[in-house]
């Protein structure tokens, strides 16, 4: 049954956060696609916060103080190998600080192939709602709609990197508003990223199976190695990872980053000597606490000169 534009926008409210505070939307209100089995989500809080079995993707929307704002924005991904989100660790504080520096975060709860009935579509199906759905709501929320980013860390560096590298400008005859508009990011941050699927030197075999299973074609390994899918259109990129990551190995990074120099595209590379995976914001860790900074000067930089 069609779902009329006037029905979806009682769904999806125009509204803005206030005080500091945040709002969640629905990806899908008229239906998540393609899903048929719901097994109920999990949250597990020990040492940080693990989210899994996400059937229901949203979008948790923290705006910074509208004197404060930039006008960028920022769709958020937590990793967790796509089988489930470090939500807090990579999530949740991330989109605080991005506030703190005057950048709207849009945290992404994604679906996770990893659970029964999902299929390796739906991350980027998720995420390419989340950057349309920013757009479609830019005006209201004090969003410049050409200054709308994607940030990832580990899987969600990989989904991140898949949004940057496989998108489209817009549907211009679709039937729903949303649709019309472009999931091209503006620009990417990929923070230990996952990135290839077919170089078994330095891919992580966990993210791989978990978004496409024990035997997945040649065909769709490629298709995910995205290292492979880079083009001259390909957003501008700001990379961090250390080189003794032993979970994804620093090569991944490094194989983007040359992919995007190759292709003439707006790239810088961050790696730091220690770390190892998953470090988040490397608190108490000496010099690699600072590639936050790094980051917000290449974003600021980005803004004046792009």
């Amino acid at each position: 049954m069609k779902i009329s534009f006037l029905v979806m926008a009682m769904v999806l409210p125009i509204v803005t956060p206030v005080d500091g505070q945040f709002i969640t939307l629905p990806l899908w209100p008229e239906g998540v696609p393609n899903q048929e089995i719901i097994e109920p989500e999990k949250a597990e809080s020990t040492d940080i916060l693990r989210v899994s079995n996400v059937h229901e993707p949203e979008m948790a929307v923290y705006l910074p103080a509208r004197n404060h704002a930039t006008g960028q924005a920022v769709v958020v991904c937590p990793g967790g190998g796509y089988a489930m989100l470090a939500y807090d660790w990579e999530g949740t504080d991330v989109a605080k600080w991005l506030n703190s520096k005057g950048i709207a975060a849009i945290l992404l709860k994604y679906r996770l192939p990893h659970s029964r009935n999902v299929s390796h579509e739906a991350p980027l199906a998720d995420a390419q709602r989340a950057i349309r759905l920013t757009r479609y709501y830019a005006s209201k929320w004090n969003i410049d709609s050409q200054k709308v980013g994607i940030m990832g860390y580990s899987a969600g560096g990989h989904l991140a990197s898949t949004a940057g590298t496989h998108y489209d400008r817009g549907q211009a005859k679709a039937e729903h508003p949303i649709e019309r508009f472009s999931c091209r990011p503006d620009f990417m941050i990929l923070v230990y990223p996952v990135i290839s699927f077919i170089d078994e030197k330095i891919c992580h075999q966990g993210s791989r199976r978990n978004l496409l299973g024990e035997n997945a074609s040649k065909e769709l390994e490629t298709y995910y190695s995205n290292e492979l899918q880079i083009t001259k259109e390909t957003p501008p990129t700001i990379l961090i990872h250390a080189a003794d990551d032993r979970s994804v190995p620093v090569g991944n990074s490094i194989a983007f980053y040359e992919g995007l120099q190759e292709k003439g595209v707006l790239s810088e590379m961050h790696l730091y000597p220690y770390g190892g995976h998953g470090f988040s914001f490397a608190i108490g860790k000496g010099h690699l606490s600072t590639w936050p900074d790094r980051v917000i000067e290449w974003l600021h930089w980005l803004d004046e000169n792009v």
